[in-house]
């Protein structure tokens, strides 16, 4: 927990299949992404999104669209597998050992989320240019775009980063990175980083401090 890895919605999402199949039943992704926004949102009321729900009842890697009505369609992304594979090979992830409550995070720029229209509205044009920059552009040119994404989400509040993020951030840019994030809502938790593989040993060295934690993409 306070992570940043999502882990509260998959638990959720885990313990309501599992409850579910316990009776003998097997209901749909979108049974299981609903039903799980509706416990974290509304019954323990929690300011919280609803992306991690999604994400855990679907699985993969999807453009997910939450429409003004409340519905969430989910489009899944297919790359042909070498594509993914350089993606994947160029992602490193440390732990900033900042634990937070992301919705404490999240309450700092949700109450007064109007005011914030013009970086939500850059951040919402990324998504198709991201898509398009991993299937047939540069994908250095996704780590810069991540960058740039940082940098929109760093102004929705102060509690988003802080100046020890900042430093192990422009440490990392430093050693080679071209861009990264907070995984979530950011404050502490996971720093993921899109460094190219030839400068991940400088990276490595650079934030040697920290805990590095090697991951790649589940197919299944």
């Amino acid at each position: 927990g306070r992570s940043g890895l999502g882990s509260s919605s998959a638990f959720t999402v885990g313990l309501l299949n599992a409850l579910y199949a316990y009776q003998g039943q097997k209901i749909s992704p979108h049974q299981l992404t609903t039903e799980s926004i509706h416990i974290e949102q509304d019954l323990i009321k929690e300011t919280v999104g609803s992306q991690d729900q999604t994400n855990a009842a679907y699985g993969g890697l999807n453009r997910i669209q939450f429409k003004q009505s409340g519905d969430i369609a989910v489009y899944p992304i297919y790359y042909p597998g070498k594509r993914l594979k350089t993606l994947d090979d160029n992602l490193m992830l440390f732990y900033t050992g900042i634990i937070r409550t992301a919705e404490k995070v999240a309450k700092s720029y949700v109450d007064n989320i109007e005011t914030k229209e013009k970086q939500l509205v850059r951040l919402h044009a990324m998504v198709d240019k991201a898509i398009e920059l991993i299937s047939n552009g540069q994908l250095d040119d996704f780590g810069t775009l991540l960058n740039e994404a940082w940098q929109e989400k760093r102004n929705l509040s102060r509690l988003v980063s802080n100046p020890h993020v900042d430093e192990i951030y422009a440490s990392a840019i430093d050693a080679g990175a071209l861009g990264g994030k907070l995984s979530g809502a950011g404050g502490g938790g996971f720093l993921l980083l899109y460094v190219p593989v030839e400068k991940q040993p400088d990276v490595k060295k650079k934030l040697s401090h920290l805990l590095h934690v090697p991951f790649s993409f589940e197919p299944n």
